[in-house]
């Protein structure tokens, strides 16, 4: 074994273990400190509270990361097929050790946070994830996957203020629900067709024909399943947002016309 694959090995587990750290023990004692809400919840509210956190801790260091790759990193720009970068290396190894260890907490607390969407989510980029660090390609198009990770934060902030009874029209609740809309649209959506162009004009190059057909098709597949479900996800978030929205537009069309009413 050389050493970049000792290296990943080792930033695997490094993952793997801390993120198990953090659900585990640091989250109840982190939780607790910042928030007087955290006590009172059930224990399965607690476990979901738990998962979400290191989901938002996950998500802020590789996004930010694999933002600061796809904006600077020249390794993996000049070549975005064959190129091998050690930040890439290292972002990659840090989300497969988060997406190993919350697969198995999805599996182990199945009846409280099991959804096989999230099992087909993480089985499917562990699986691309795996052969680019194993052969050192394509990592620039695993780095740029991970700017979908951008939106996670947004997305579990919704849910503790679900759990939290904070109000669905309360300011701080709808100022995160259109952020959630626009960053998920973003990071997720609108990635699409610039990863897709990229793939059609690469096809039949020799860089293309020399990855082979199993990383051919390994690229392509897992890409689309992980958009067809970006896509159901963005389609659910903004039916959630315009609800919302419209609802807000009623309130004050009512208040307004009760206000005139009284004058």
């Amino acid at each position: 074994m050389d050493s970049r694959h000792k290296q990943i090995i080792s930033i695997f587990c490094t993952s793997f273990f801390t993120f198990q750290l953090l659900f585990h023990f640091v989250s109840y004692w982190f939780s607790a400190k910042i928030s007087s809400g955290f006590n009172s919840l059930s224990f399965e509210k607690k476990i979901e509270w738990n998962s979400r956190v290191v989901s938002t801790c996950h998500s802020l260091v590789v996004g930010i990361l694999g933002l600061y790759i796809f904006l600077f990193d020249e390794a993996s720009q000049a070549d975005p097929l064959w190129g091998d970068s050690s930040l890439v290396t290292v972002n990659l190894a840090i989300a497969s050790g988060y997406l190993m260890s919350d697969l198995l907490l999805i599996i182990f607390y199945w009846k409280i946070i099991g959804d096989k969407f999230f099992v087909i989510h993480h089985s499917a980029a562990l699986y691309g994830y795996f052969f680019v660090l194993k052969d050192g390609v394509l990592g620039y198009i695993g780095n740029y996957r991970l700017l979908a990770e951008l939106s996670s934060p947004f997305v579990n902030q919704r849910w503790f203020f679900e759990v939290l009874q904070y109000p669905k029209f309360s300011k701080a609740n709808v100022i995160n629900g259109i952020l959630m809309t626009l960053v998920f649209f973003f990071v997720r959506i609108a990635t699409m067709p610039p990863m897709y162009g990229y793939m059609y004009s690469v096809y039949g190059t020799e860089p293309y024909r020399r990855l082979g057909p199993l990383l051919q098709f390994i690229w392509i597949s897992a890409c689309l399943i992980l958009d067809v479900m970006n896509i159901m996800w963005m389609i659910k978030i903004t039916k959630g947002c315009v609800k919302v929205i419209s609802l807000i537009r009623q309130e004050k069309t009512g208040n307004n016309l009760q206000n005139g009413k009284l004058e």
